[in-house]
């Protein structure tokens, strides 16, 4: 099935240009927005697997938007196509919830894989961009255990899960709860430690020794 795609810019040229590009490429192009307000909006109302999201939009930002549909759509990916490469920039949208992050310069072969990976559940950043995340998530990886959001304890089960490779479904089974109930707990949890994949979940999990069963179990 092909990769449904929802493109936001707010300079008509460049958007309508991006979509048709896409299209040709085999994606299919749900839908377009050139304000935040819009794009959330129609967003929810297309569920679009990827959404390729400018950062200035006008009154709100793409990072608003970024949080906003990240945060009510679990099935939809957030790949940041930005002309700023500014570290702080980069930041903000993926604590927002972005997937990745890629520059405006990128060819047109760069953004149809970022794209495709996005949709695959994959992080993609343009070049030297990822180092300045990891960077980031290892510098939160230092910071006192105090200081770390909380997660329930459903979640930290469903996590010791991930991290040991179970599919969203074999922990349905495991814990005996539904497979979108897994789901959820994920996508809070990705949410909490400010993550925005599976890769990176069952990494912290791993760095804090949560891929070994607690003594007593």
């Amino acid at each position: 099935m092909s990769v449904s795609v929802m493109v936001v810019d707010d300079h008509p040229l460049w958007r309508d240009g991006v979509a048709r590009d896409l299209a040709e490429r085999g994606f299919e192009v749900v839908a377009t927005a050139g304000d935040a307000a819009s794009a959330v909006r129609i967003a929810r109302a297309v569920r679009p697997d990827v959404v390729l999201m400018d950062l200035n939009l006008g009154e709100q930002s793409g990072v608003e938007a970024t949080t906003m549909i990240t945060g009510s759509l679990s099935d939809t990916r957030v790949l940041v196509l930005s002309a700023s490469g500014e570290h702080d920039d980069v930041l903000e949208a993926v604590k927002a919830g972005a997937s990745g992050y890629l520059v405006k310069s990128a060819s047109a072969d760069e953004l149809v894989e970022a794209v495709n990976r996005t949709a695959a559940g994959d992080a993609v950043f343009t070049a030297g961009l990822a180092g300045l995340v990891l960077g980031e998530y290892r510098r939160m990886a230092a910071t006192p255990d105090e200081d770390k959001p909380q997660l329930t304890d459903r979640e930290t089960e469903v996590l010791r899960l991930v991290a040991k490779g179970l599919t969203a479904r074999q922990i349905a089974n495991r814990l005996v709860i539904s497979h979108r109930t897994v789901e959820n707990h994920v996508q809070s949890t990705l949410r909490k430690l400010q993550l925005h994949n599976r890769v990176e979940l069952a990494r912290y999990a791993i760095e804090h020794g949560l891929d070994v069963e607690p003594e007593g179990t």
